[in-house]
């Protein structure tokens, strides 16, 4: 589903004309579609509909508790990093069973809290990590379940920054020393085995990364079968990609299908951690142009969104689209840089873009649904943008925008010092 339509000239997301939310709610502001959420989860699930499964959220993909909300009624498990996190699913009515707690530096208190709701399994990623949770579920007299997060040592030929699968990578055991960690783990009383994870990066394009870390890991799991422990799950994380411009990623019957032959006959559920797949392509963030600008033949549309409130573009050079919310009709594209008011040169959303844009206009920056707002910040003393969700002709509030009172209520000024000399 494609929430996006313009009607008449005017930019729509599902029913509702930007323009109006705009005016409701100002800008900057992120918009989010459940028809498309929806509808993307339950085409991942319909996927694998003839095998068992479970789909894992990635929470960190887009925390909104409406959007965990709306997940957790359509049945999704959940892929966390941080106790924040699962509180949150929490909240929103996520199941604890249906809780995977992945990330390299998990606490001793976020450890506790996760033994003490129930979580489903612990993805652990390094022997370290193991020992913790052993010696915190030994002391609080219960037993952690527990999947190791094998690293594969495959190039996922993405963005360095989102790649998690090579031997360079911070994230995982190597696939290499797996087996003795998984010997321990099955002779501890406080520990249970109960499959094996791999996540080798985000925003992949092509089946062949997947199939071949897939391959490395059904090696493991025979070798451990030879050695007598049991998996009741392999959890092949996420990292289907999205198009933001002009990618060809594989569709999700084409995903399901690799994965599905090479599982052949094994009859361990699978487990996703889908993340930028479920909710990329279903946010807009809609900014307004403040200034129009010439800078000796350069143009620039100063808008009122910047890097706090969509880093991607500056982190990681990355593209999304950019369209005029309303048409200009006779009104010429010119070349244009479009760039926030933040005090830094790597603040832009989008460089050598065609449009046709005045003072006031409404731009709407697509695919924005992933590591959008997650990701914001309040550098500058900037305050958060707002959040709203769409369904249909109704459009819902989820988050209001942050106020200057909000940030400075977490601070205070000293008691009056003397002056020193």
């Amino acid at each position: 589903m494609t929430p996006l339509s313009r009607r008449n000239g005017h930019l729509h997301f599902e029913e509702v004309a930007l323009t109006a939310l705009a005016e409701r709610h100002g800008t900057p502001l992120y918009v989010y579609s459940a028809g498309a959420i929806e509808a993307r989860y339950r085409a991942f699930a319909a996927a694998f509909r003839s095998h068992p499964h479970r789909v894992c959220y990635a929470v960190k993909a887009n925390s909104n508790l409406a959007v965990l909300q709306l997940l957790a009624q359509l049945g999704a498990g959940f892929d966390i990093v941080s106790g924040g996190e699962l509180e949150r699913v929490l909240l929103a009515g996520g199941d604890p069973a249906g809780i995977v707690f992945s990330g390299v530096g998990k606490t001793v208190a976020e450890m506790e809290r996760a033994l003490e709701v129930g979580v489903a399994c612990f993805n652990v990623e390094s022997k370290a990590e193991l020992l913790r949770l052993e010696a915190v579920a030994k002391r609080l007299g219960v037993v952690a379940p527990v999947s190791l997060r094998v690293n594969p040592d495959v190039d996922a030929a993405t963005h360095p920054y989102i790649s998690t699968g090579l031997k360079e990578n911070k994230f995982g055991v190597s696939i290499s020393d797996a087996a003795a960690l998984y010997r321990y783990a099955a002779d501890a009383q406080a520990l249970a085995v109960t499959g094996v994870d791999c996540h080798i990066g985000s925003q992949l394009t092509t089946l062949e990364p997947f199939v071949d870390a897939l391959d490395r890991v059904l090696a493991l799991v025979e070798a451990l079968n030879r050695d007598g422990i049991e998996l009741a799950h392999i959890d092949l994380g996420g990292g289907l990609g999205v198009r933001y411009q002009d990618e060809t990623p594989p569709g999700i019957d084409a995903y399901a299908t690799a994965i599905l032959e090479r599982l052949g006959h094994r009859r361990e559920a699978l487990m996703f951690e889908p993340g930028r797949w479920l909710v990329g392509e279903a946010g807009v963030f809609l900014t307004r142009v403040e200034y129009v600008k010439e800078n000796e033949g350069r143009h620039f549309l100063v808008v009122d969104g910047a890097m706090n409130d969509l880093l991607r573009p500056a982190l990681y050079g990355s593209f999304h689209g950019i369209e005029p919310v309303f048409d200009r009709p006779g009104t010429p594209a010119v070349e244009v840089d479009v760039v926030g008011p933040v005090c830094e040169s790597s603040d832009f959303l989008g460089k050598n873009r065609m449009l046709a844009a005045a003072a006031g206009d409404l731009l709407a920056v697509t695919t924005a649904g992933a590591y959008g707002f997650g990701m914001a910040s309040n550098y500058n003393s900037r305050n958060r943008a707002a959040e709203v969700l769409v369904r249909g002709e109704q459009d819902f509030l989820v988050r209001r925008r942050e106020t200057t009172a909000d940030q400075l209520a977490f601070e205070q000024l000293l008691p009056p010092l003397p002056v020193s000399d």
